[in-house]
C-alpha cells in the first residue's frame, strides 16, 4: 500500500514538516517543540520510516555552494508508440536528475544539471535526436526563490 500524507494525523505531518526543514534537528527538540515525549518522537519515526514515508534523509546543499553549472527544466513530447523506448534511453543519461511523468502540454517533465551552457546545449541534443522523441521546451533556472 502506498503511504499517502493526507491519512497521517497531524503530529506526524508536523514531525515531518519540522524534518523536512531540519533533518538533524535532535529527538529532544522534535519533541518539545510537538509537545510530545522523546519516546513518541522515536516511535513515530521508526514507523514512518518501515512505512516508507520518510524514505531517507540528506543533506540539501546551499545554491550558493552547488557550483557554476546549470539546471534546467526540459519538457518534453513523446510519440505514444515510443514512450517505454524513450524512457529507456532517459535512464542513460546521468544529467537527468529527475525525470516526471506529466499531464497536460509535455509527457514527461526533465530536470538536467549541466556543467556549462555547452554542455547543456549539446545535452539537449542528445535528447532531441531520440527516437520517439517529438519536442522539448527548455527553461534555464536562473535562482531558487523556495527551495523546501
Amino acid at each position: 500500500m502506498t503511504a499517502r500524507l493526507d491519512l497521517l494525523d497531524d503530529t506526524d505531518r508536523k514531525l515531518i514538516s519540522l524534518l523536512q526543514q531540519s533533518a538533524r534537528e535532535s529527538v529532544a527538540n522534535l519533541a518539545r517543540k510537538l509537545g510530545v515525549a522523546r519516546t513518541t518522537v522515536v516511535a513515530r519515526l521508526a514507523r514512518l520510516e518501515k512505512n516508507g514515508v520518510i524514505a531517507g534523509y540528506t543533506v540539501k546543499l546551499g545554491q550558493e555552494v552547488l557550483d557554476s553549472g546549470l539546471h534546467a527544466y526540459v519538457g518534453i513530447t513523446v510519440e505514444a508508440k515510443t514512450a517505454r523506448d524513450v524512457l529507456k534511453r532517459f535512464k542513460r543519461i546521468p544529467e537527468i536528475e529527475q525525470l516526471c511523468s506529466v499531464s497536460g502540454e509535455f509527457d514527461y517533465v526533465a530536470w538536467l544539471r549541466a556543467g556549462s551552457a555547452e554542455q547543456l546545449d549539446k545535452l539537449l541534443d542528445e535528447i532531441g535526436e531520440i527516437d520517439g522523441v517529438i519536442k522539448t521546451t527548455t527553461s534555464i533556472v536562473l535562482s531558487r526563490k523556495i527551495d523546501r
